[in-house]
């Protein structure tokens, strides 16, 4: 009999579930946007119990169509999840009921905090960058959690009493997926673990130095565990066809990406194109640090195999100004439109999108600007402004790309792409302009759902992909796969043209001279 693979992938505007067969091709899937929540400028939140609702109708969703499709879900043998990474969750041990909303990756609440714990310090943003990797700033877990400790006298007097759980979105939905308040595991993997600033990476466990810095208590912390492992069996009420499928695999998104493009080699990288936009570039077993603004992270880690790490470079806003262009502007009608109405010029007509909305990223690294749109004529039409709006993401990238081959040593000469944005052949030409080296784009464009995937069915337990993580990674290697390519269609001195314009723009939206990895407080 066949068999088959589940992905639950929870994004930062909607989940999917997706079933993939044993040759990693894509069965069949379902999708959902659930709620997002802004209380005032620069806050992002999420119910909670939104995201797990929103996972549990995917699932119910794409398993009734699999079935109608002449399958038996008897034959789905394992389960991976991916998610967005630093939205932080807190909930009660007693009752599995949250005990706020989650606040999302993007939210810049914590810019007081991030600036008091720098200044706390003799390192500054650096603080407990030789330990965790990351720098200090509000993109990641553990700040959040410090903002909600001293904002909810609820939150902490559950943290010091010890009823508090607190996890990333993979931990909420694994603890839930697994029982709940009746038994549901604790429990993260070593990649989202990483993004909390509270993991050694060195050693995959808890610090104790981080801890302390930030003045949270270790028992309310999930259990870190390789990637693919046995995380627990699904024993949710709502879920009596899966009742003790096995979870595992489990990656943060950008890491799924990674696996499921078979970023296995030092030196390769991939670029998702989400709601973000995050490269993730193969270091291997070394741990790299960065001094050019990049993040060092772990990439993935399987059972049985040491860590392996990656060089991170994240732009906090891509697909979602597209969204805004459709939202907030009612430029587009759909996403889908932006690709046309660039196609329709050939240039930006001087128009530069600094599309700072939560400030800028790596390797820029400054939550205080906001977004700014420069060159504005009485030439400019709502075309200039459409490829303007491609363009920033292209640019932020080459931004990054230029860091990481100062960091690692290894100048990249192809770039591998996913995620909604890479679906425009206008901005993946743009791309390959601005980056001066061959964009590659994957027949399957599921990448991370792909990585969850092969996360969960590579393990013993599951056995779809015989041999383990070295016999598959071997054996993508080999293979032959499809893949569209662009190639950079523009000269040296016109890419450098265009990329100073850019570096023009960020300096007049920042305010002051700013060169990438000078961070400034």
């Amino acid at each position: 009999m066949p068999s088959f693979i589940g992905a639950i992938d929870n994004g930062t505007t909607s989940s999917r579930f997706l079933i993939f067969d044993e040759k990693g091709n894509l069965v069949i899937g379902h999708q959902l946007e659930y709620r997002q929540i802004f209380p005032h400028p620069g806050w992002v939140e999420q119910d909670p119990m939104d995201i797990l609702g929103s996972v549990i109708t995917c699932i119910e969703g794409a398993l009734r169509k699999f079935e109608l499709q002449g399958n038996d879900i008897k034959n789905l043998k394992g389960i991976g999840i991916t998610n967005q990474r630093e939205t932080a969750v807190v909930w009660d041990k007693k009752t599995g009921q949250p005990l706020h909303n989650a606040i999302v990756w993007s939210d810049t609440r914590t810019q007081d905090i991030v600036a008091q714990l720098r200044e706390s310090s003799e390192k500054g943003a650096d603080a407990l960058k030789d330990t965790c990797g990351l720098p200090l700033t509000t993109y990641f877990s553990a700040v959040k959690l410090r903002w909600l400790l001293e904002n909810s006298s609820e939150i902490k007097e559950a943290h010091d009493n010890g009823n508090m759980m607190f996890g990333t979105v993979d931990s909420w939905l694994i603890y839930n997926l697994t029982g709940g308040k009746e038994g549901g595991v604790h429990v993260t993997d070593v990649t989202n673990a990483s993004r909390t600033m509270l993991m050694d990476i060195k050693t995959l466990e808890w610090s104790d130095e981080c801890l302390k810095f930030f003045g949270i208590n270790a028992d309310i912390l999930p259990e870190i565990k390789p990637s693919s492992t046995l995380f627990g069996k699904v024993q949710h009420p709502d879920l009596d066809q899966i009742q003790d499928v096995p979870i595992t695999g489990c990656l943060g998104d950008q890491h799924a990406a990674m696996v499921g493009q078979h970023c296995f080699q030092v030196g390769e990288a991939k670029n998702t194109y989400g709601t973000g936009c995050f490269m993730l570039f193969n270091t291997g077993t070394e741990i790299t640090p960065s001094n050019n603004g990049l993040l060092t992270t772990v990439g993935y880690q399987f059972e049985g195999e040491p860590a392996a790490y990656a060089l991170e470079g994240s732009i906090a806003v891509a697909g979602s100004a597209v969204k805004w262009l459709r939202d907030n502007m009612g430029m587009i009608r759909s996403a889908e439109e932006i690709n046309d109405l660039a196609a329709h010029v050939d240039s930006n007509g001087g128009v530069v999108f600094v599309t700072a909305f939560s400030g800028l990223f790596a390797p820029y690294w400054r939550p205080d600007v906001r977004g700014s749109i420069v060159g504005i004529s009485q030439h400019t039409t709502k075309h200039h402004l459409a490829r303007a709006t491609l363009e920033a993401t292209c640019f932020q990238t080459r931004a990054i790309l230029d860091a990481m081959n100062a960091d690692s040593g290894h100048p990249l000469k192809t770039l591998r792409v996913d995620g909604g944005l890479s679906n425009s052949d206008v901005c993946m030409q743009l791309q390959a302009n601005i980056l001066g080296l061959e964009v590659a784009r994957p027949q399957m464009r599921e990448s991370t759902a792909l990585g969850a995937a092969t996360a969960a069915g590579v393990h013993l337990d599951v056995g779809i992909w015989k041999g383990g993580f070295k016999a598959f990674a071997e054996r993508a290697r080999e293979s032959k796969e499809v893949l569209q390519t662009f190639t950079p269609k523009i000269s040296d001195e016109e890419r450098e043209k265009e990329y100073a314009l850019w570096q023009k723009a960020i300096d007049a939206t920042v305010g002051v001279k700013s060169k990438p990895g000078k961070r400034e407080p």
